[in-house]
């Protein structure tokens, strides 16, 4: 009870409170409570003990209301150390007992051996009650006991004619001894003579095993004790390793065989057979194979059974000069690297009749001379003809009689079987029967074996009559001229000679360039078809270069061989480049530079091979906005100036460009250089020029705002390469009509002047597109202007000096003395007509920029 009250204190558990005033009640009562007979106590039971085994029997003493105990109670409702070893066993309603479960192995050594056990009863009324049952695991004597394998008996292997020694380490232990320091006994239960033990467990063999001479295997039976007298046994399986250690013994009596050539493959040939002694006669664990490997038969591994390989042919290679075949056939016994074993067999291979006679051809064409003598000699089919057999009279062969359309009467073999072709009629060319037969002949004949099965062919001769060479290979002329111009492209005909031959039949003539044609480029400039003897350029001809070539060409027919002189005269073209210095220059020139100045003296100087120094023309291309640039002269000389042409206007808006990229064309088709015809080859060259201006201090200058102008431009291309007067036309034109346009402004300003004060209204004026100015269509311009007359301004021109006046309002200017000087007008966007071939004029009107006031003169 101290033991129980030290687990469960009263009433401080919830499942003992129940019971705890249960029993208090009972007490108050006068009854007498459930409670547990027989516990707390203390039991023993030894390690090991199966399962059931009785650990401790109790009873019951019911309370007085005699309630039975609920089914499945008492229990074991907690254990210390936890285990699931124990259980309790119902004997009767009052009766039972604890006993071993067998879940769980008790174990003196390696497990607790003392277990608290908490068991708890209740009747049906709810009365409990909870004591302690400890449970002591006594120390039993435990045998000893072999580890891992060696528990169930154990394999061992020794190789035959290993040396006597030790075998086995025999291992085990006793449970009671943890610390393994009692010693065990080992020994063997009839041990046979080969084996002994020594006392600590060590297995040795005492004499040298032998597997051929038996036995192959030991059966021994081991024990081993303790101290205390146990012991366990267990069995060792000792068995001898069969060592490869005997040659492997040929048992096949033949080694020549005699074979026929062309056996298919896989054909049976031989059959080697050998034993080893090792395997008590066994083929099985032998393998056969050829050394070296035999081209010519494969043997199987394991059987020892020799096959044809592949086609063994007598009449060729080294068997046609020896018809034997030596192999060595080499035996192992396995597994690999054990004892082998050699034998040297010979297969003797036989000729048959399997080769036709036959020719290295079977078609010849033979050409004969018309005039060749009778009993000429044409073909010895000997010498072409033969039997692949190795062997008489397998390799022997004959000829039949020669047939064949037109042979008849004019070949013969000779002697008969012979082979020997031979001419006995006439061949000649130009005879009537051989040109019925166009003097072509064909001989048929057969080459046949003397012996089965007679194989044979047929050869068939082909013999044609070769004509004689009577006449020589001409040209048509002594000598041919032909003509090309420069400008022509590669692949042009320039002519075409012809060479004949009067032999018949006729043959192919080939032309070739022997000599001549070559040029500071190329080797030749020059090809002939050598087929049809067309002459064509393989590139253009230079006449700056060579203006004439003197060709040789030669024609040959395979007999004959002809040359002849061929000259080929380079006609001139214009197709050279004008080529100015310097191709590209930079100039600076200050922004009031004066119209008509040469521009820093710069001048180009041009050169063209092939064309007059007259022939020159200069035009701009892109980069001359508003016509500033020109050059002097335009046409007709290889040197010419660059000039301003107008001036610049950045204050009125027109000029907004400070850096000018020119592009000079030099054209040589002036039509005044005296060319007559104007549709010649024309070449252009490029010059770059790069031109900047340079502004001058800044000058602020009272301006009136733009008038409005409006200008309406009729264009119509009159120009004509081919129309030399076109230029004088249109310059003739425009002075005059310029002159009259500048008369009616005088006269009509000096009258609105005088008469009348208006307002220009807003005009409209269509801007020129990009590149318009490139286009060679000549413009014919017409200006319409409103203005007012009422000068409210005065002002100062930078550039002369001259005091002019001005409209505030619409920006219309005038000289002071309208005697002396000339209205002049600014516009936003000038446009000009010049004449070509005379120089450029220009006709320009300016007009006040901004509200400033700021004017030019």
């Amino acid at each position: 009870m101290k033991a129980q009250n030290k687990l469960l204190s009263p009433c401080s558990q919830q499942k003992a409170l129940c019971s705890c005033r249960f029993a208090s009640f009972f007490k108050s009562t006068g009854g007498e409570a459930l409670h547990l007979i027989h516990l707390p106590t203390t039991s023993d039971v030894p390690e090991n003990s199966p399962p059931n085994t009785l650990v401790h029997k109790f009873s019951v003493n019911l309370s007085a209301s005699q309630s039975p105990v609920v089914p499945g109670f008492p229990q074991i409702i907690n254990s210390s150390p936890l285990t699931e070893a124990f259980r309790v066993n119902v004997l009767s309603g009052t009766e039972f007992e604890v006993v071993t479960t067998g879940k769980e192995q008790l174990d003196f050594e390696t497990r607790p051996n003392i277990f608290d056990l908490q068991i708890y009863v209740k009747d049906k009324v709810g009365v409990t009650d909870l004591q302690i049952l400890t449970v002591q695991v006594t120390d039993v004597n435990e045998a000893p006991q072999f580890q891992g394998n060696l528990a169930k008996g154990l394999n061992l292997y020794i190789v035959e004619g290993a040396n006597p020694g030790v075998i086995y380490q025999v291992e085990a232990f006793d449970p009671e001894d943890t610390s393994q320091n009692i010693p065990l006994s080992y020994f063997l239960i009839s041990p046979p003579s080969s084996f002994t033990m020594s006392p600590n467990g060590t297995l040795f063999s005492t004499t040298e095993l032998d597997f051929e001479a038996g036995p192959t295997s030991f059966h021994l039976t081991m024990e081993v004790r303790d101290s205390g007298g146990l012991q366990a046994s267990t069995v060792l399986q000792v068995n001898v390793v069969n060592l490869n250690d005997e040659t492997p013994r040929f048992t096949s009596p033949t080694q020549v065989y005699t074979i026929l050539e062309e056996l298919s493959p896989g054909t049976i040939v031989a059959n080697i057979t050998a034993e080893d002694p090792d395997d008590e006669g066994s083929p099985s664990q032998l393998l056969y194979s050829i050394t070296p490997v035999s081209n010519y038969f494969m043997i199987n591994q394991l059987t020892g059974t020799i096959q044809v390989a592949q086609r063994i042919d007598r009449d060729a290679g080294e068997l046609r000069q020896n018809s034997a075949i030596s192999l060595e056939v080499l035996v192992k016994d396995r597994p690999s690297g054990g004892q082998e074993n050699r034998i040297q067999i010979t297969f003797i291979v036989e000729d048959i009749n399997d080769n036709p006679a036959t020719c290295t051809k079977f078609t010849f064409s033979i050409m004969v001379p018309e005039r060749a003598a009778k009993r000429t000699l044409l073909l010895d089919l000997n010498k072409f003809c033969f039997d692949d057999d190795s062997e008489a009279p397998n390799n022997k062969f004959n000829f039949t009689t020669p047939s064949g359309v037109g042979s008849s009467g004019r070949f013969l073999q000779d002697p008969a079987g012979s082979g020997r072709i031979v001419l006995i009629g006439d061949l000649d060319y130009e005879n009537s029967n051989n040109l019925a037969a166009g003097n072509k002949y064909t001989v048929i004949i057969q080459v046949q074996d003397v012996a089965p099965p007679y194989y044979k062919n047929n050869i068939y001769i082909y013999i044609i009559t070769s004509p004689e060479n009577e006449f020589s290979l001409i040209f048509d002329y002594p000598a041919y001229v032909f003509s090309v111009s420069e400008t022509r492209p590669a692949r042009t005909r320039v002519g075409r000679v012809q060479a004949t031959d009067k032999d018949f039949p006729q043959s192919s003539i080939t032309y070739s360039i022997s000599s001549g044609g070559a040029s500071f480029q190329y080797p030749n400039i020059f090809w002939i078809n050598p087929k049809t003897g067309e002459l064509q350029l393989i590139t253009k001809a230079d006449y700056e270069t060579t203006p004439i070539y003197v060709l040789e060409i030669q024609a040959t027919n395979g007999e004959d061989t002809s040359s002849v002189t061929v000259t080929v005269n380079v006609l001139d073209e214009n197709d050279e480049k004008p080529i100015c210095a310097p191709n590209s220059h930079f100039l600076a020139i200050p922004v009031d530079l004066k119209v008509g100045t040469n521009i820093q003296n710069f001048q180009l100087t041009c050169t063209d091979l092939d064309s007059n120094p007259r022939s020159f023309r200069y035009s701009m291309g892109p980069g001359n906005i508003n016509n500033h640039f020109t050059f002097s002269p335009s046409a007709g000389s290889n040197i010419t100036r660059l000039l301003l042409a107008s001036p610049f206007d950045y204050a009125g808006g027109l000029d907004k460009l400070w850096d000018y990229k020119l592009l000079v064309y030099i054209t040589d088709d002036n039509l005044l250089s005296g060319r007559k015809k104007a549709e010649a080859l024309v070449e252009t060259g490029t010059v770059t020029l790069n031109i900047k201006v340079i502004p001058h201090p800044t000058t602020i200058i009272t301006t009136t705002p733009r008038p409005r102008i409006t200008y309406q431009i009729l264009r119509k291309n009159v120009y004509s390469p081919s129309a030399w007067y076109v230029p004088f036309v249109i310059t003739l034109g425009s002075l005059l009509l310029l002159g009259l346009l500048v008369s009616l402004v005088i006269v009509l300003a000096k009258a609105i002047h005088r008469h009348c004060s208006c307002k220009t209204g807003k005009d409209k004026k269509p801007q020129a597109k990009k590149g318009e100015m490139k286009s060679v269509k000549r413009e014919v311009m017409v200006e319409t202007i409103q203005m007012n007359t009422v000068f409210d301004g005065e002002a100062t021109d930078p550039v002369t000096g001259e005091i002019y006046e001005f409209n505030s309002k619409t920006g219309a200017r005038k000289w002071r003395d309208p005697l002396t000087q000339t209205t002049k007008w600014k516009e936003s966007s000038p446009q000009r007509a010049a004449g070509e071939g005379s120089g450029p004029l220009r006709s320009s009107s300016k007009e006040g920029d901004g509200p400033s006031g700021k004017a030019e003169a």
